[in-house]
């Protein structure tokens, strides 16, 4: 089910709930704002509140179990404190999920080295064209160890099994270039079909905006449901 959360207005009137019970010296041990922090940014209310948003966007359909990276585990674990929170305040309501990490794709490194994220720009675009996926790959950081290039291999590591890429890295020891020529090969066999899918889509947008607005409306009418009970939990459903 996709859906536009923005359309979705019970998962703002939640958050603003959980905020109710949830203090700021426990979302000040965010990563997010610790990172700020010690960066010396003047950090904005909703970056600082984000994290009691998402746990409403987790919380509001009972999942067992959330999908993440390494890197956002902290979010499923503060989401899984404030429904143990509210759950001891107002009795059983909020399932408390388990974040579900795959191991390959933990953490998914970016060209540089460091974990891959928009705002490093070390990103390979998931619906890039060939001559861009060559662009990125070709500017990787080749930090070599044993001759093996180790940032070309961690994104390598994403597209093949470490046993295939084991041999072929042993029989290219040295060969940077040829390791990236067949890194952006591998690259353009994955991305190219979610590419072409991605233009059937850009020709009819109107069919897009259709599945958006159905899973919109499926996902709506469970949070409304969602909603009564918080409500009558929390005492404020007056009719």
């Amino acid at each position: 089910m996709l859906c536009i959360l923005s359309e979705i207005g019970e998962h703002a009137e939640l958050a603003w709930i959980f905020d109710t019970i949830t203090t700021m010296p426990y979302l000040m041990r965010a990563h997010a704002f610790k990172d700020a922090q010690a960066k010396n940014k003047e950090i904005d209310v909703g970056t600082f509140n984000y994290p009691v948003l998402m746990a409403a966007d987790i919380l509001m359909y009972g999942p067992d179990m959330v999908p993440v990276g390494a890197d956002q585990k902290q979010h499923v674990e503060i989401a899984r404190d404030i429904a143990e929170k509210f759950n001891h305040i107002y009795g059983e309501t909020f399932k408390l999920p388990e974040p579900m990490i795959l191991k390959d794709v933990a953490i998914v490194p970016g060209t540089d080295g460091r974990k891959m994220s928009k705002s490093y720009g070390n990103i390979i675009p998931l619906f890039a064209e060939y001559e861009e996926i060559k662009k990125c790959v070709m500017s990787i950081v080749t930090d070599s160890s044993g001759g093996v290039p180790q940032n070309v291999y961690a994104i390598h590591k994403l597209f093949r099994s470490e046993d295939e890429l084991k041999n072929i890295y042993e029989e290219k020891a040295g060969k940077y270039k040829e390791l990236k020529e067949l890194l952006i090969e591998d690259i353009e066999k994955f991305i190219a079909p979610l590419r072409e899918k991605r233009k059937e889509f850009e020709k009819d947008i109107p069919k897009a905006l259709a599945i958006l607005k159905a899973g919109s409306e499926r996902a709506k009418k469970i949070a409304a449901k969602k909603m009564e009970e918080v409500r009558e939990k929390i005492g404020v459903h007056v009719y």
